[in-house]
């Protein structure tokens, strides 16, 4: 395969107006670890992870997806996207420098072709993390994230041609043509996946766990907690990942998996799954048909674009 100019999901940075409810969801439902505050930030880690957080979340009076982060290997790289993408026309917001949030690193921000922002870095120093151990129902790892898209053939090109990203799969109705893409930047079967919407903005976020009994476990702690289950539990058959979807206090769709497959990148070719047959959307037919009401609710609230978070 040739060299990715980026290298695997770094973090998800969300700003909400309730952030005390969306703090508590995130430490006494989710199982994120609080890992700092500065001023109306708070970060989040994942404990088996190496990132210094995994999700970012900012007081404001506005909901919004204020960033997608992702890795690249190093600064000459993070330079190289830069100059590449200024080339090609597409609006930086800062230019590659020291980046000043914890573990530190260089990187720069841009707008992606629907307008919302993301952010590329390297050099950032690796988290002192540890084993999830077994029944231990709390994330390992940020897995993926999905953003909604109006336009979803023209962000799929904008991920391929700039940012390097292989697709995986493609979810198709016969009525509606293609609906979802799944993107990689790495042998993970998707870290980035593309859904036909009305509007840009957040799916969902997904994040693994240590194995079956611990994505049940969490999904029970979130269902006792009030957290509002939408779909699953369940098998997909793209990724052949488990899925359970919640919704956050905000709305923002978020996923507990486990199992994402793992890719031959030189051998793997994509699938077109026809979702119109139930058995592609949930392998085990134990999650319920994905209704009109569970889609429009993963199509969330629109995003300010090309509206920079002021932090």
């Amino acid at each position: 395969m040739p060299k990715r100019p980026i290298t695997h999901l770094r973090h998800v940075d969300f700003a909400v107006p309730d952030y005390d409810k969306q703090r508590q969801f995130y430490e006494s439902t989710w199982g994120l670890t609080n890992v700092g505050t500065d001023g109306d930030i708070t970060y989040y880690a994942a404990e088996g992870s190496p990132e210094q957080y995994v999700i970012r979340l900012r007081k404001s009076e506005d909901k919004r997806l204020d960033l997608l982060a992702f890795g690249s290997e190093s600064p000459d790289d993070v330079d190289t996207l830069a100059q590449n993408l200024a080339s090609s026309d597409v609006q930086l917001i800062t230019e590659p420098g020291s980046l000043q949030t914890p573990g530190g690193g260089y990187g720069f921000r841009f707008f992606d072709v629907d307008g919302r922002v993301v952010e590329i870095s390297a050099d950032v120093e690796a988290r002192q993390h540890r084993k999830v151990e077994e029944r231990e129902a709390i994330p390992v790892r940020l897995a993926h994230a999905v953003i909604n898209s109006p336009n979803p053939e023209g962000t799929r090109s904008f991920y391929e041609r700039h940012l390097g990203f292989d697709l995986s799969d493609t979810l198709r109705h016969p009525a509606m043509g293609e609906l979802m893409y799944f993107m990689r930047c790495n042998p993970y079967h998707h870290n980035l996946a593309i859904t036909r919407a009305p509007h840009a903005s957040v799916h969902h976020v997904s994040f693994e766990m240590r194995g079956i009994e611990e994505w049940m476990r969490g999904g029970g702690r979130a269902i006792r907690a009030g957290a509002e289950k939408i779909w699953g539990p369940g098998r997909h058959m793209a990724g052949d990942n488990l899925f359970m979807y919640f919704l956050d206090p905000h709305g923002n769709g978020h996923e507990y998996t486990y199992g994402v497959e793992t890719l031959d990148e030189d051998t793997w070719h994509p699938h077109v799954y026809d979702i119109s047959q139930p058995e592609n959307q949930d392998q085990w037919g134990t999650a319920g048909p994905m209704t009109e009401l569970i889609t429009k609710a993963l199509w969330n609230t629109p995003d300010p674009l090309f509206s920079a978070p002021p932090a």
